[in-house]
């Protein structure tokens, strides 16, 4: 490899459009490679490299230790709860995400789960299929319209599933302690700050934090027996923010009405998974940030992500740790 090129490692999965632009980049050398690939192999490419593209890898201070070059980590996508960040940034590495380019997908994907949930999509098309029309009155759908959704996490996908649910005649309560109320307000939402005190009031719940120390087991037991009786809950943030043990339980006793999950934990679930018995609970698998424009957008702003921190010009805007910039100046 010429002196002067920085070797890359991306991803199979990383869309072709991310790919051309790395490569139409003389300076830059792009090696691909499986996610799934074992760590001593993933070790051995990353003794040269100066960045990683990552999927769903794990990233923490063993591969750290295996790449002494290493100058960006980035995630094709916006959740990071994989990668050790305090390593990265006691090394001065940013770790880079997606920004915005699949929110869009995951807040219509909340909304579609909330309109499959309040008009029995799955059980009316088995009710078809099963020659079973006569039956279509037992158990009436419901509609959004009037109805009170409470929207947990005012970022990036939070803001746009507000807007989509606004767009529906929804009333929309927001709970997210790190936005100011007037933010909230100011966007033609009511703000919840008290999350406990909102959930008698919500007929959805869509959850669309992060997972961290604060939030894992947001939704066990306690929470749960807390929302409106024949509420929906439905996450397509990550897994582990509900207790899903808790979240069967709520079901089976009648105190939620249903819930739609794009996130287990772990995953994949296995397909004896006690949820996935239930007629009441839609699934995805993890697909909530992945359609054909997402995909495509999310790989540019991979690779721009990575180039802009080599050329020097780094997108801040884009950094899970922009500190690292201000350790480097």
């Amino acid at each position: 490899m010429p002196a002067n090129q920085k070797h890359l490692l991306v991803p199979t999965t990383l869309a072709a459009a991310g790919r051309a632009i790395l490569e139409g980049r003389g300076d830059v050398r792009v090696t691909t490679y499986a996610p799934s690939l074992p760590p001593a192999e993933l070790h051995a490419l990353l003794h040269d490299a100066a960045g990683i593209a990552l999927s769903y890898t794990r990233f923490g201070q063993a591969e750290l230790d295996a790449a002494r070059g290493l100058q960006v980590v980035a995630r094709i996508g916006v959740g990071f709860d994989a990668v050790d960040v305090p390593a990265l940034s006691a090394r001065g590495i940013p770790l880079m995400v997606a920004g915005t380019a699949n929110s869009r997908s995951v807040a219509e994907h909340a909304l579609y789960f909330m309109f499959a949930l309040a008009k029995r999509g799955a059980q009316l098309d088995r009710m078809v299929r099963q020659g079973r029309m006569h039956d279509r009155k037992t158990d009436l759908p419901v509609e959004l319209a009037g109805k009170t959704v409470l929207v947990i996490g005012f970022g990036r996908i939070g803001t746009r599933t507000a807007r989509r649910c606004q767009a529906m005649e929804m009333t929309v309560l927001v709970h997210d302690p790190y936005v100011p109320a007037t933010a909230i307000r100011d966007a033609g939402h009511a703000s919840a700050p008290d999350l406990d005190a909102a959930l008698d009031q919500a007929d959805f719940v869509t959850i669309h934090c992060p997972k961290n120390r604060e939030t894992i087991g947001m939704f066990g037991h306690e929470r749960l027996a807390r929302m409106k009786h024949g509420a929906f809950l439905v996450n397509t943030a990550r897994g582990g923010i509900v207790d899903e043990a808790a979240l069967h339980a709520a079901i089976v006793a009648g105190q939620l009405g249903g819930a739609a999950l794009d996130v287990f934990d772990p995953e994949p679930p296995p397909a004896t998974h006690e949820l996935l018995q239930l007629d009441r609970v839609l699934a995805s698998p993890h697909m909530a940030g992945v359609t054909a424009e997402a995909m495509a957008a999310m790989a540019e702003v991979t690779a721009r992500n990575m180039l802009s921190v080599l050329d020097g010009t780094p997108m801040q805007e884009n950094a899970v740790n922009p500190e690292v910039f201000r350790m480097r100046s």
